[in-house]
């Protein structure tokens, strides 16, 4: 059997794994001339971290991590406003949680693919054909690739969904913000940070710092805006929109590097009612993007794979192992969307009285009795169990 992926990120990457460990011939093509180096922090718990441990790479990721003692909120001045121990956040999910620079682990699922698949960069999808018997893919190089599927992993801005299932129009929501991230070389920024994630106590703009083991400071960035449309030079859009702010702020944006080494996209979630048609199949944040609001899109897409992998290797036919994967996993990425935009208020305040609210919510997390209940609140409900990652039980409704 032999499968073309669109997209090397996560959800490509880890699906890759996963086939050719089940003996699947696997190319695996993508656009960018090479790994994209841009990226922000993650916490990886949840789904993911049980399916990546046993696809065998969970001892690489947690090589890759980072250790965080907890989570700060500062001021203009550099005062702690608000936080939490990550201790709690550890418990909540009985220590299965890492923090991870999202290229790292991409890094670590390319390093298991590396010598057994295709991987094309640079590479990009001219044509599809799809009949009851098989997909033929023709790269933009000439080549035609016949396989027995087609699986678009290429993001939210797909363009396999776009040639199959339509323009992105239909299946793309807008959440109402932007959000860019980007590394610099500050050693007084750097020492401020410890090993904590601090962000920016503040309305409806906010900076995220965190120091990585290279001496570098990785910086997340959003703010809210009515307007969908991405910047024509995000350099001078980050610090445009970030220049209000204190701390350590001004110095973060006067390193803020071209706009060709800084990510920046709309934060967005994607809603498909149908995520394959014949032999082309839908895959992470193509069909099910979460959005940063909701947090495990990195978790979500790597369960996703393995669901998707385990179907293809076990049901009666590819057209069932991809209804099935549907029928498995959609109902997992539709809840946490759902919580996604119930939350967005709470991750970045539109209001000075919502900013102080959100305080005083930490402030009674750190109470005795109250801290499992708000850590519980912000990893999300009880992960998938494992044996649904295999289809073995039906998905939580």
């Amino acid at each position: 059997m032999k499968a073309v992926i669109c997209g090397a990120g996560i959800a490509g990457l880890a699906l890759a794994q996963r086939l050719r460990t089940l003996d699947w011939d696997v190319v695996v093509v993508e656009k960018a001339p090479g790994p994209r180096p841009q990226g922000y922090m993650i916490d990886f718990f949840g789904p993911g971290y049980d399916a990546a441990e046993r696809m065998g790479v969970l001892p690489r990721v947690a090589e890759l991590g980072y250790r965080v003692d907890g989570l700060s909120y500062l001021d203009d001045s550099g005062r702690r406003r608000a936080g939490m121990d990550y201790a709690s956040l550890q418990r909540a999910v009985d220590g299965r949680l890492l923090s991870i620079m999202r290229p790292d682990l991409e890094r670590a699922l390319r390093e298991q693919v590396d010598d057994d698949v295709d991987l094309r960069f640079g590479s990009t999808i001219a044509r599809i054909d799809d009949d009851t018997d098989g997909v033929r893919v023709a790269l933009d190089d000439g080549t035609v690739i016949d396989a027995d599927v087609l699986v678009g992993a290429d993001g939210i801005h797909s363009t396999v969904r776009e040639r199959v299932f339509g323009p992105e129009q239909r299946y793309f929501r807008y959440l109402g913000f932007h959000t860019a991230a980007y590394t610099f070389d500050d050693p007084e920024v750097y020492e401020s940070l410890g090993n904590r994630f601090c962000l920016t106590d503040t309305v409806d703009r906010q900076l995220g710092f965190y120091g990585l083991r290279d001496g570098r400071v990785a910086v997340f960035a959003v703010h809210r805006s009515s307007d969908p449309t991405l910047p024509d030079d995000a350099r001078e859009a980050v610090r445009a929109e970030h220049s209000t702010l204190g701390w350590m702020a001004p110095r973060a944006l006067a390193a803020c590097p071209e706009s060709s080494e800084i990510y920046y996209d709309q934060v967005a979630q994607v809603e498909v009612p149908r995520w394959s048609r014949g032999r082309v199949v839908l895959l992470g944040d193509a069909c099910q993007a979460v959005s940063l609001l909701a947090g495990q899109g990195a978790s979500l897409a790597i369960a996703g794979a393995y669901v998707l992998g385990e179907q293809l290797a076990t049901a009666d036919s590819v057209e069932d192992a991809l209804t099935e994967y549907q029928r498995l996993w959609q109902p997992v990425a539709t809840e946490k969307q759902r919580v996604g935009r119930n939350g967005a208020k709470w991750f970045l305040p539109p209001s000075t009285a919502r900013l102080w609210a959100r305080r005083i919510a930490f402030k009674l997390a750190g109470l005795p009795g109250l801290d499992k209940y708000f850590a519980t609140a912000l990893v999300g409900e009880t992960p998938v169990p494992a044996e649904e990652l295999d289809g073995r039980r039906a998905a939580p409704r």
